[in-house]
């Protein structure tokens, strides 16, 4: 089933996953939370306060704990990661027929959010080394495909289209589709952040909104800034098997104030704020944090440092034990990043040998993964705008995460 090479690599593999994480039986999960602080001791105080729901003193703390330790303006907690999506790209004016320029080596909350706002995605392709969306690719596809409509010549577009009663606002417009194209979402895999100045020049220069997909990547750093504050606004995802975790939970960052107001606003139901009385000034969303995921939150935030101490050190372990191996090279940290190194990943030499390494590992109790199925590849959006995708199509067949988790 597997050559002598392989058999040799696989096994050597297990044993020193085994060897790392002290633990010579049962299954190793890919990455399981570490509860080791003031969790018990939050929770418990949540608790006896009664207010557990989505107000509370720890929701305001963990917002402003998270907005110190990120360098935003503000932060705003939601129920999960993919809410906080939503309503970034709803923020930033997305709307229905209009496109999202995003990458296709992504998880599916990414592009779900274009859905839930009954936008288009378009897929371009990631660099080889960072694993996120290409400021490169970006660049040659709008220069091959958009056309940027100044503000005059969409008031010219506007007296022609009366008669469909809608009316073209200035920007940038496919010129296949004559969609607007309103946002560029890139996400930084796995905890390496992408080249996102360049990407955030390139959405400047032609007028697209830039929302950051951070939800992999809280205590990553690109040239000395944490990923999530380029863009108007960054998402970060606090789910069960993340660096730091609520249970289930989400944030959006902020570098204006007033936009931080209207999303905490639009994520309580919009509901206008009284002493008794409900009123509610326009449609909103059930999208709170409760108090009690926030106290959790704010508990493994203290321990961060730690954390991120902990997954460098086991990061510094697998490149040197992967070093001058035949058949597998370890993802290492790209250039100008400080990665939080969320997931370890390798790649393999091909998909043959991608999947003997996972049927392998996870046969012998140790839990691995492939990428995801690339998102031009599901059903559901099999039929959107893609760009070459080479680098993500390379990537996707050769790639596997490893134990991640804490030590």
């Amino acid at each position: 089933m597997y050559s002598q090479t392989e058999n040799t690599l696989f096994a050597e593999t297990v044993q020193f996953i085994r060897q790392t994480f002290g633990q010579s039986e049962g299954t190793i999960p890919l990455h399981a939370p570490v509860f080791r602080g003031n969790e018990k001791k939050y929770l418990g105080e949540c608790i006896d306060s009664t207010y557990v729901s989505s107000v509370g003193q720890f929701v305001d703390r963990f917002e402003e704990a998270m907005a110190l330790f990120t360098g935003a303006v503000k932060a705003v907690v939601c129920v999960n990661g993919t809410n906080a999506l939503h309503l970034a790209l709803q923020l930033a004016g997305v709307e229905r027929d209009e496109e999202v320029i995003t990458q296709p080596l992504t998880f599916v909350a990414t592009v779900n959010a274009i859905a839930y706002c009954a936008a288009h995605p378009v897929f371009v392709d990631v660099d080889s080394d960072t694993m996120g969306l290409s400021p490169t690719a970006l660049k040659s596809w709008l220069e091959q495909n958009a056309s940027i409509e100044t503000a005059e010549k969409a008031e010219q577009n506007k007296g022609k289209e009366q008669g469909q009663g809608k009316a073209r606002k200035p920007g940038t417009y496919n010129k296949n589709t004559g969609r607007r194209i309103a946002a560029v979402v890139p996400m930084h895999t796995f905890g390496h952040p992408c080249r996102i100045d360049e990407i955030a020049e390139i959405c400047r220069q032609y007028h697209i909104e830039l929302i950051e997909d951070a939800a992999e990547s809280l205590g990553s750093y690109y040239k000395g800034q944490h990923t999530g504050t380029f863009g108007k606004i960054g998402v970060l995802s606090f789910n069960g098997n993340k660096i730091l975790t609520t249970g289930g939970g989400g944030m959006l960052l902020f570098r204006d104030e007033a936009l931080a107001k209207k999303a905490k606003h639009i994520s309580t139901q919009a509901k206008v704020t009284h002493p008794w009385a409900f009123v509610h000034d326009e449609i909103g969303y059930n999208y709170r944090m409760p108090n009690i995921n926030a106290a959790l939150g704010l508990a493994q935030l203290e321990q961060i440092e730690g954390f991120l101490a902990a997954k460098r050190q086991l990061a510094n372990a697998y490149k040197q034990f992967f070093a001058g191996k035949p058949g597998i090279k370890y993802v290492e940290e790209p250039k100008d990043c400080r990665s939080n190194f969320w997931l370890n990943a390798v790649l393999l030499d091909g998909l043959r040998q991608r999947d003997a390494f996972l049927e392998y590992t996870n046969r012998q109790g140790v839990m691995t993964r492939p990428a995801w199925e690339l998102m031009h590849r599901l059903p559901m959006f099999n039929k959107a705008q893609c760009g070459d995708l080479s680098h993500a199509e390379w990537i996707a067949d050769r790639l596997v995460n490893i134990s991640s988790s804490v030590l």
